[in-house]
């Protein structure tokens, strides 16, 4: 019971932070209009945040490698529930902004330690199908969790959706208080650690396969809501079941990977997954303006974005087991640097008018990822240590 408990808790945790990342991407317009700022500002909500958890990922995984898991991740967890609740009583843009950053900063622990977490609870065995299955909370922060902070937002305004958010990680940091046992501590982690790791070939393609997929990603997703209304004339609804198609088929891409990626191995799992990124954005760039066609490349994009990020985390813990934190860390803080990128450079453009334009970019990103993937194929892992 109690296990189950745990491995539901790093679930939720992770939903809980996914929804805490992607948050302003439901209700961009929503935001922008309540704070009185424009479009591009409100993306840059989701641009700050993602470079202090670039930052914040691999610099907060080493100096919490000490303290026992349980105490770290339920304190994470109620510093999130805290800093979202403020948010939806903060005054103006600037406050929220100020709480946001504050809050992820903490944040940047949950993903890394969760996996190496999860990866002390489980055999070696099971660890890449156990690490897969934590990672369905991200899935499920865009199935469920987009649409409802779109819907929340659009009858309740941002105020209420930052409410949900919090009470969304309040549940699994009561999960874990519970479930998780006592004097759980991995291997400790010197920056050697992150060093052994960055001067391993494999492991810095693995971090630019996910840069550069993520990156082209967040070229559309993060103004996906806007770009649908002036591209189609989609209305508030459709935004929102589009949110739901994109995360819906995230969740089902990323159950099919954790069954799969046993048979098949992590280098052709992840394949099958680029390659749904690389059609999604084909299929949005080609069709922009046509709503089915639109919504065909959400499709394929939700199809792939969570299941290739799981399968890059677990191949990265296959690579250098003992080095699980540092690794997974290194990959969460890759993502990050991908979020950066898209929404920087998509807010950018965005901006200039250049909204046809936004899905071409994503295109090149994810086309330099397969390139890079074909030089990944797996191998016997080799021994790393500090």
């Amino acid at each position: 019971m109690q296990h189950q408990l745990s491995r539901y808790g790093l679930l939720l945790g992770n939903f809980a932070t996914g929804l805490s990342v992607l948050a302003p991407a439901g209700m961009l317009a929503v935001l922008a209009d309540g704070l009185h700022v424009g479009i591009r500002d409100a993306g840059l909500l989701v641009t700050f945040g993602a470079i202090i958890l670039c930052v914040g990922s691999p610099v907060v995984a080493w100096l919490t490698t000490r303290i026992d898991r349980r105490t770290l991740l339920v304190t994470t967890l109620a510093v999130m529930t805290a800093g979202q609740a403020a948010m939806a009583l903060a005054p103006n843009y600037a406050t929220v902004l100020a709480l946001r950053l504050a809050t992820l900063a903490v944040a940047a622990v949950f993903t890394p330690q969760a996996a190496s977490t999860i990866g002390l609870l489980v055999s070696a065995r099971a660890r890449s199908g156990a690490i897969t299955f934590i990672f369905l909370g991200w899935s499920l922060a865009v199935a469920a969790g987009l649409p409802l902070i779109a819907l929340i937002a659009a009858y309740a305004g941002w105020r209420g959706a930052f409410a949900f958010s919090a009470f969304a990680s309040f549940v699994p940091c009561v999960l874990l208080a519970v479930g998780l046992p006592r004097q759980l501590t991995g291997p400790p982690l010197s920056l050697g650690s992150f060093t052994v790791l960055l001067r391993n070939v494999r492991i810095l393609t693995l971090l630019a396969i996910t840069i550069l997929f993520i990156g082209g990603q967040f070229m559309v997703f993060t103004y996906l809501g806007p770009l649908l209304s002036r591209l189609a004339g989609a209305s508030d609804k459709t935004i929102g079941l589009m949110f739901a198609l994109y995360g819906v088929m995230g969740f089902i891409g990323n159950v099919v990977a954790t069954r799969i990626v046993g048979s098949l191995g992590g280098w052709k799992t992840s394949a099958i997954f680029l390659a749904c990124n690389l059609t999604g954005l084909v299929l949005w760039s080609a069709g922009a303006g046509v709503l089915a066609l639109m919504a065909a490349g959400i499709f394929f994009l939700g199809l792939g974005f969570a299941a290739t990020n799981s399968i890059q985390q677990a191949r990265l813990v296959q690579v250098a087991p003992e080095l699980a934190s540092a690794s997974v860390a290194l990959n969460t803080s890759s993502v990050y640097v991908g979020q950066a990128i898209g929404s920087g450079l998509g807010g950018v453009m965005y901006a200039a008018g250049m909204l046809r334009q936004l899905g071409v970019v994503g295109v090149v990103f994810v086309a330099v990822a397969v390139a890079i993937w074909a030089l990944t194929r797996d191998r016997a892992p080799r021994p790393a240590s500090a």
